[in-house]
């Protein structure tokens, strides 16, 4: 089955970085859209960044220049580098894949990103 489990989150200060992890198993892992989400306290979860098979990345506005998507097909992990953290950006990080039609079951247990002032 897919599993997905992320790790690298931490406390941080503002204008710190932080880099994280997603191991995937269970799927072709070259051939999938991979993307990274998150959710604050009493908000949404939405997606922040993704990267296709080929590379190509989208990001939010909110984090462009800052946040930077990467994958490495050999280890089937993607990774999410983090800087110029801002305290709107505390929140659980979660890896998915959004464009399969079951990725509501491939929630993980996320990894908790706090960024103080």
């Amino acid at each position: 089955q897919v599993q997905l489990v992320e790790s690298g989150g931490g406390l941080v200060q503002a204008g710190g970085s932080l880099r994280l992890s997603c191991a995937a198993s269970g799927i072709i892992f070259s051939v999938r859209t991979m993307g990274w989400y998150r959710q604050a306290p009493g908000k949404q979860r939405e997606l922040v960044a993704s990267i296709n098979n080929v590379g190509a990345t989208n990001y939010i506005d909110s984090v462009k220049g800052r946040f930077t998507i990467s994958r490495d097909n050999a280890k089937k992990t993607v990774y999410l580098q983090m800087n110029s953290l801002k305290p709107e950006d505390t929140a659980v990080y979660y890896c998915n894949l959004p464009l399969s039609s079951n990725y509501d079951k491939y929630w993980g247990q996320g990894t908790q990103v706090t960024v103080s002032s």
